[in-house]
């Protein structure tokens, strides 16, 4: 009995109704349809094997550290992503590219001490961030302008020093109030002497005295550069005056013991 052969064209709908499966669930997750669920299972980076239909990934209570360029791999559905209590301290500019679609994120319960507004230029979808329980002295405010969509923000449980520094996002959360959640607890922890106090009780006087000193980054680098170089050439400059200043009066002395040789005496 002959095989009969498909028509092209009905071979060609059969695929655009049937696309390729998606990849299958990684050993270290558990998934259903739209969620991957990889927390509590000791993960020291993120599974790359994942569903590309994952709208919901848990990567909550593992030991990731690092996210590095491209620490994901694409989920154009992805709308929430959890990596809090994890051991982050580096978020790589270029590591969350391809999560356009996220709307929720969470890093709380980290190691976070720095954060660039280049990590979360991709996150244009963004409406909750999470940045609660971590190291976070300061912030940029080119991370909280880089999210336009943001409907939610929370901050509470950080080291905020509460100096000149701490302006711009002051500055930002006075403009917000409305998105900033756990007002309460957005708390200084230094210096000594404003610690606890809440970062949202400050007022324009607390700043007044910051209007003037605040410095651009392109400042502080010609500052580091100049400062150093100046105090080098004054004293070679010094150096070299005084050597010039002893030889003038060496010139003197000799002039005068070959006009009087009998008074002259070497000291």
């Amino acid at each position: 009995m002959g095989c009969r052969r498909v028509p092209g064209p009905v071979l060609a709908l059969l695929l655009l109704l049937c696309p390729p499966p998606s990849p299958a669930c990684p050993a270290a997750c558990r998934c259903a349809p739209g969620e991957a669920d990889c927390s509590e299972r000791g993960l020291r980076e993120v599974p790359w094997s994942l569903p590309t239909n994952t709208s919901t990934l848990w990567l909550g209570y593992n030991f990731i550290t690092v996210l590095g360029p491209r620490s994901f791999p694409a989920l154009p559905g992805l709308r929430l992503l959890s990596l809090a209590h994890n051991r982050l301290e580096l978020i790589h500019g270029q590591a969350l590219l391809g999560l356009g679609a996220l709307q929720e994120l969470d890093l709380s319960h980290n190691l976070l001490t720095v954060l660039t507004p280049e990590t979360f230029l991709p996150l244009t979808s963004l409406a909750t961030l999470n940045l609660g329980s971590n190291r976070l002295g300061e912030l940029e405010p080119g991370v909280l302008g880089a999210l336009p969509q943001l409907r939610a923000l929370l901050l509470q449980d950080n080291p905020w020093v509460c100096s000149c520094g701490i302006l711009p996002l002051w500055r930002w959360l006075s403009h917000n109030r409305e998105k900033v959640r756990e007002k309460s607890l957005i708390l200084c922890r230094v210096p000594e002497q404003l610690n606890k106090y809440p970062i949202m009780a400050f007022g324009d006087e607390s700043f007044r005295q910051c209007q003037g000193t605040l410095l651009s980054s392109q400042q502080y680098i010609t500052f580091f550069i100049i400062g150093p170089f100046s105090f080098i050439a004054s004293i070679f400059f010094c150096t070299f005056m005084g050597s010039l200043t002893v030889f003038y009066h060496s010139l003197r002395r000799e002039s005068h013991c070959w006009r009087r040789p009998r008074i002259c005496r070497v000291h």
